[in-house]
């Protein structure tokens, strides 16, 4: 199965006491998610040189990532994601592939291409890969809750907590540890919407002082191992 999404993506780093606030503000207005309360696992593909976040840190109109998604420490019959993620003009596209585990692993690691999965996503994905010559490079996990406005469920936010990441045993299959992004607590909030955001939940924001910002988790991982 494939799929293919385009929508808005806008950005908050907060406080957990910022969080609490907010969450007081808008808890009648919001419910759960059919997917509420998860992990989300990641390892994300670069060249050699990171060209691809080093490109995308220069904030152009146009960037690109690939990644391979799990909920959870996969097994090799589970499902996974193979997704490749465009922005350009403040619009992400997100066109993916669902893989059993084993085989997105064959394919990634030996070079095994799963013609059993063969569709357009795939092929592109495919193209990507050898274009760039992309490599395993960064495993990233976080804690994810996750919400719909009741008045409009395509309007969805969600709250990243304990960002974390590794640059050793990068495999999905190894499990979720990692080093902390942040050991202040802040989290990460992301709002997803086909269009603009309703009026009132614009000014709660804006009357928390909580405003949009560039955040890319791999992107700040990246800064930090620079810095460290």
């Amino acid at each position: 199965m494939s799929g293919i999404f385009k929508r808005v993506e806008k950005k908050y780093l907060l406080t957990e006491a910022q969080c609490a606030e907010l969450f007081a503000r808008i808890e009648e207005r919001i419910q759960p998610d059919e997917y509420s309360d998860y992990t989300i696992s990641n390892v994300y593909f670069d060249t050699d040189c990171s060209d691809l976040i080093r490109t995308s840190m220069e904030k152009p109109p146009y960037k690109e990532k690939l990644r391979i998604r799990s909920y959870g420490t996969p097994e090799p019959e589970d499902t996974v994601f193979l997704e490749m993620k465009k922005k350009w003009d403040g619009v992400v596209y997100k066109r993916r592939v669902e893989l059993p585990y084993g085989v997105a692993q064959s394919y990634l690691e030996e070079g095994n291409y799963p013609e059993k999965y063969d569709c357009q996503i795939l092929r592109e994905i495919d193209h990507m890969i050898k274009h760039y010559d992309l490599k395993p490079s960064l495993f990233l996990a976080y804690d994810r809750v996750a919400y719909v406005l009741k008045e409009d469920t395509a309007i969805r936010f969600t709250i990243d907590r304990r960002i974390r990441s590794r640059r050793e045993k990068i495999r999905l299959s190894d499990g979720d540890a990692g080093a902390l992004l942040y050991e202040d607590g802040r989290c990460l909030l992301e709002i997803k919407a086909p269009q603009t955001l309703p009026l009132w939940f614009a000014q709660t924001l804006a009357e928390l002082k909580i405003f949009p910002r560039s955040f890319s988790k791999y992107g700040r991982i990246y800064e930090a191992n620079l810095a460290g």
